[in-house]
Order: structure tokens, then sequence, then C-alpha cells
């Protein structure tokens, strides 16, 4: 195991990488010192620490088989249960706080998915043009024209039906979520960077390097990659935001781990529970200002990246 962290030590040493990790903590800076970027990681803190923190600030986990913080079906809000409960008589707060760990985790993994597929199909592209750049750009744009609504229920739907090597029958709702997420959010990354790659590959030290022998494999991952990680990490966070919204989308259409507390499944109880019309603000309004608040939090840090690193936005 040793030897293995080694190697990848070594292969994030080179002198590139050290300028890119610069030019992150660089960017880390700008973004913290202007407002919106400031809200928004902020904001992005605040719901990690709830989410860290959630037996203390919720109490008990509130499991469905059997429920616990429990008190009677839809109770109003009191001082015992600040938000009510839900059908099942479980706290709608408590709900709420450990709601906020299925979006992050799977709004982060399911970003981080993506990213890795996107890039490996983007640099790959753009490296290499001709066959593997028609190839690959088909694929991309097989999977952009794609309504996104219809197929992300349909891969959920597939993934949650089908016998995985390795997947609990338990985890597969958290499994198919996270496939679909990620196939739905890849081509975008994929796009941006061949985009990128193609001006890359033409700068002169990448053409120094091809000159004196070095392989594909060593010019993309030494010379190419570590100028592209500062857009990956801001194509990223933008991900993460729609992985979170999209997480909600497929919770209020009953796809999610009803076992595992989310926004989205909060939404859609209060749907079924005609919370809409009886007016139990209470039931349905507190998770839609969090699905709401942690993707523009997102959002708005990844635009401020993007504007630093899109020279034409910052002429604006």
């Amino acid at each position: 195991m040793g030897a293995g962290f080694a190697r990848i030590h070594d292969l994030f040493a080179g002198e590139r990488y050290q300028v890119a990790r610069k030019e992150l903590w660089q960017h880390f800076l700008a973004l913290v010192r202007r407002p919106m970027g400031f809200i928004g990681l902020a904001v992005i803190l605040a719901f990690v620490v709830i989410a860290t923190l959630a037996p203390v600030i919720a109490g008990p986990f509130p499991s469905y088989f059997p429920p616990l913080n429990t008190g009677a079906p839809n109770e109003p809000p009191s001082s015992q249960f600040p938000l009510g409960t839900d059908p099942t008589g479980r706290s709608n707060f408590a709900l709420l706080v450990y709601g906020s760990r299925v979006s992050l985790i799977i709004g982060a993994v399911s970003s981080i998915i993506a990213t890795v597929i996107g890039t490996l199909v983007g640099v790959a592209a753009g490296y290499y043009g001709k066959f593997p750049d028609k190839g690959l750009s088909m694929l991309t744009n097989f999977f952009l024209v794609i309504p996104w609504l219809p197929f992300v229920l349909v891969v959920a739907s597939i993934v949650r039906e089908i016998d995985i090597p390795g997947v609990r029958p338990e985890g597969k709702p958290f499994f198919a979520t996270l496939i679909s997420i990620s196939l739905v959010s890849w081509p975008t990354t994929a796009r941006v960077v061949r985009s990128k790659v193609l001006s890359v590959k033409t700068l002169a030290y990448v053409q120094r390097a091809r000159a004196i022998g070095a392989g594909d494999g060593h010019i993309m991952w030494r010379h190419i990659i570590p100028v592209l990680l500062p857009l990956v990490f801001a194509n990223t966070i933008l991900t993460v935001s729609s992985a979170i919204w999209t997480e909600s989308f497929l919770a209020f259409f009953g796809l999610s781990d009803v076992s595992q507390p989310s926004w989205g499944a909060m939404i859609e109880r209060s749907w079924r529970n005609l919370d809409f019309v009886s007016g139990a603000y209470w039931a349905f309004l507190p998770p839609g200002v969090c699905i709401t608040g942690l993707v523009l939090a997102f959002t708005m840090v990844s635009r401020v990246m993007e504007d630093m690193l899109n020279p034409r936005l910052r002429k604006r």
C-alpha cells in the first residue's frame, strides 16, 4: 500500500501540478474576496457543518423502521417538534437536518464521477483529434440531445431493478441515483475540456515534449491535465448544484431510498399528504428553501470561478 501511495504522490508531484495547486489556491483567495463567492462558500460551509453535527443538532437518526423522535402523525409545529411531524410521526426538523447529508454526499460523489468521465473523454477527444474526436464527440452529443428528464428517470428505474454484483438490495436506490446523475452530467464537462485541450495541445512546451519523444500518456498527464485543473474544478462545483437538484427530483418521484431522509422525499410526502392544500407550509417550505439555498450557493461559487477563469467574461 505504501508503494501505491508513493506512486500516486509521484504522479501529482510534477512541476505543472505544483503550479496548478498554487493557481487553485490563488483562485480560492480571490473567490473569498468577492462578495458572491464569499456568501456562496459560507452557505456551503454552513450546510456541511449541519450535516456533520446532525446528531447534536437534531438528535437520533429519524429511522423509518421503526421511527424515532416519534410524535402523532402530522403534528403542527411545537416546542418538541419545531417543524411538526410527517405522516409517520417523525420530526420534520430531524428529517430536514439529516437530509442535508444525502444531498451533499450524492451531489459530491456523482459530480466527481461525472467530472472524471467527462475529463477523460474530453482530453482523449481533444488530444487525438480525427476519428477518436469524431467518435467521442458523437457520443457526447448523443447524451446532450437526450431530454434529461425522462432519461434520468428511465436510468434510475432500470438500475433499481437489475442485480448489481457487490450492491445490496437496500443500496440500489442510492447507487441508481449516482449512476443516473453521472450519466446526465458528464457530457457538459467533456465538451468544455475538449475545447480547452484543443488550444493547450498547440502550446510550445507540449510540442517540445512531443519532439523529444514523450509518449501520449506522459504528455496528457504531465502537461495537459494540470492546465485543466482550475477549469475542471470550477465545472465540478457547478455539477454539484445540478446533482443536488436532480437527486431531489428523483426523490420526489419516489426513486430514492425511503429509509434515508431526503429533502426531495419530504416534499413528495407533503404532496401526497396534501400539505399544499391544507396550508401546512412547515412540511414542504423548509426543504424547498434548503434545496434552493444549497443549489444557489454552489452556482454562485461556480459563476465567480468561471468569471475568474474566462478572460472574455472578465472584460465585460
